[in-house]
């Protein structure tokens, strides 16, 4: 994608625009990039920070219950709690990273109590640090945020990022979409904390993760990694958008004809559902739980009973459909590339954290809701933080004088005559992710077959016309991200040719060793991958 002259460039529609200067941008107001904007703040950094929603109530996040691998440095929990997920991820996590990220957690978590976060005591009188409620949570991180200094600008999407003459990544500008003007920050370092993927699968606070950071990286050069590690799909009932799935460890599946479902209660129990559902209807009840498990889950988790309360089901003996909804990178662990331990990318003056960023590191390749996420979440949002400020306050110093360009390209920068449909691309791009037979159960003529459609589909869009105004921008964007996903997720499926953590190919069933290693990937008229090796036990960081 050519970079765009940026001095005198606004939207097409746009009333007006606004100008801010920082040290360090965050795009993205979820733990990862409020983490990053405290962070940031705390090494002497001016900071701003960007979100598609209002900070403190989108995303994943915000309005759910979280776990969190929150692991005492005593005696061996900590080596238990690796070796736990090790395997499961193909043993493609690295120790080091791993014994950072239980680390700062940890740390992290002394903070969260300090400021005030209202965690439960249990039976001997001690604080329980395991989980986290979302609304409380984000709550306190926006309030912590605005305490330290940053700005934040709510309902405000990046779109695109950017650079100077030497490909440095210097800033962002975007739109506010209640306002429909548009704004530009000028910083000495981003950090991208825009999430995972989850390609408007209507996964509850997945309306706003649509890879937008992950397009915008892409279009300065930046590099991703595990992106056939993007088919996690959350189990929940067919008419909620709660994915939340942990209290199905006390359902029973059935047919319907209300017959037990054999082995979708068991660990490979969603390929059971998925393969049931492609054929029938998949119902479930709660109805290995007892009475004071129910208590605890109605606790633990109340907006999961919502959808039922309202509709009048009582899920501990009433049977009510389940579907998987794709949650793609958001569950999944690919993301974008990181060369150090400061979390920064393949390209100078840009940084990623949370859902944006790879999870491999620690979780291989695989990983499900909470837990390992929300520790990756709020600890490399803290290395991102103050590794961009630490960037950015030289960089700021040293570059006022520069020319600025902007890099965005599909629905901001193409010169076709032709209007983008937005909605048709999303559609397209679901057809090809949301299938069971597709994305779950992959296979090398059907990955192809998927890819043909795709990569045509791209050419189209490459060849349209610029997006006219704020709101169609937005959507603009989030189609191409999701249609850029789709394609990293199966160009690289197609080179895996095994199956590994999450990621599944009929004709390879088997785990290859000669395949322990990470695929990064990138690029967007023509999409490359490559193989990179696997940092070993004994290897430091960077």
């Amino acid at each position: 994608m050519g970079a765009r002259d940026f001095e005198g460039q606004a939207l097409s529609g746009a009333e007006g625009s606004s100008r801010h200067e920082a040290d360090v941008l965050v795009i993205g107001g979820g733990p990862a990039g409020t983490w990053a904007a405290v962070s940031a703040a705390a090494r002497g950094a001016r900071v701003v920070l960007a979100d598609k929603g209002f900070c403190g109530t989108s995303g994943a996040t915000a309005p759910s219950g979280t776990g969190l691998w929150h692991v005492s440095p005593e005696g061996s929990a900590r080596e238990e709690a690796k070796a736990s997920r090790y395997a499961m991820g193909g043993q493609l996590a690295e120790h080091a990273w791993m014994d950072r990220v239980l680390a700062q957690t940890w740390a992290n978590v002394e903070r969260l109590k300090e400021w005030g976060y209202p965690f439960p005591v249990d039976e001997e009188g001690e604080l329980r640090c395991t989980s986290l409620q979302g609304p409380e949570y984000m709550r306190l991180m926006r309030k912590q945020a605005k305490a330290s200094g940053v700005r934040i600008l709510d309902h405000s999407p990046a779109l695109e990022l950017l650079v100077d003459e030497h490909g440095t990544v210097c800033g962002a500008a975007g739109v506010n979409r209640q306002r429909g003007d548009s704004w530009v920050v000028r910083a000495g370092a981003v950090v991208i904390a825009t999430g995972g993927c989850a390609f408007l699968s209507k996964a509850l606070g997945c309306n706003v993760l649509t890879g937008d950071g992950q397009l915008m990286a892409a279009e300065v050069g930046a590099a991703l990694s595990g992106m056939e590690f993007s088919n996690a799909y959350g189990l929940g009932p067919a008419f909620s958008s709660v994915t939340k799935s942990l209290f199905y460890n006390w359902a029973t599946f059935y047919d319907r004809e209300g017959r037990a479902i054999e082995g979708a209660g068991s660990s490979r129990g969603r390929s059971v559902i998925a393969q049931t559902l492609q054929t029938q209807p998949v119902l479930a009840c709660l109805d290995r739980a007892d009475a004071q498990i129910r208590a605890w889950m109605r606790t633990a988790q109340p907006n999961f009973f919502v959808s039922f309360d309202r509709q009048g089901i009582d899920p501990f003996t009433q049977h009510f459909p389940v579907t998987l909804r794709l949650e793609g990178t958001v569950r999944g662990t690919g993301g974008l590339h990181l060369v150090d331990e400061h979390c920064a990318t393949t390209v100078p003056g840009l940084y990623a954290a949370g859902d944006a960023a790879t999870r491999e590191l620690i979780c291989g390749g695989f990983t499900g809701g909470g837990s390992h996420n929300a520790a990756w979440a709020l600890s490399s949002g803290f290395w991102a933080g103050a590794g961009a400020a630490d960037f950015g306050v030289q960089a700021r110093a040293l570059s006022r004088q520069q020319t600025v360009r902007r890099a965005g390209g599909v629905g901001l920068a193409t010169r076709g005559a032709t209007p983008i449909d937005s909605q048709a691309v999303v559609r397209a791009v679901q057809a090809e992710v949301f299938p069971y037979e597709r994305n779950w159960f992959r296979e090398g003529g059907v990955l192809e077959d998927s890819l043909a459609r795709l990569d045509a589909l791209w050419e189209r869009l490459r060849a349209a016309a610029p997006a006219a105004g704020a709101a169609e921008a937005m959507r603009a964007r989030e189609a191409a991200a999701m249609l850029a996903t789709a394609r990293w997720m199966y160009t690289s499926a197609l080179w895996r040719t095994e199956t590994r953590g999450m990621h599944r190919r009929r004709e390879h069933q088997a785990q290859d060793p000669a395949q322990r290693h990470r695929l990064l990937s990138g690029g967007l008229d023509r999409v490359w991958v490559q193989r990179h090796a696997v940092r070993e036990n004994e290897e430091a960081l960077a």
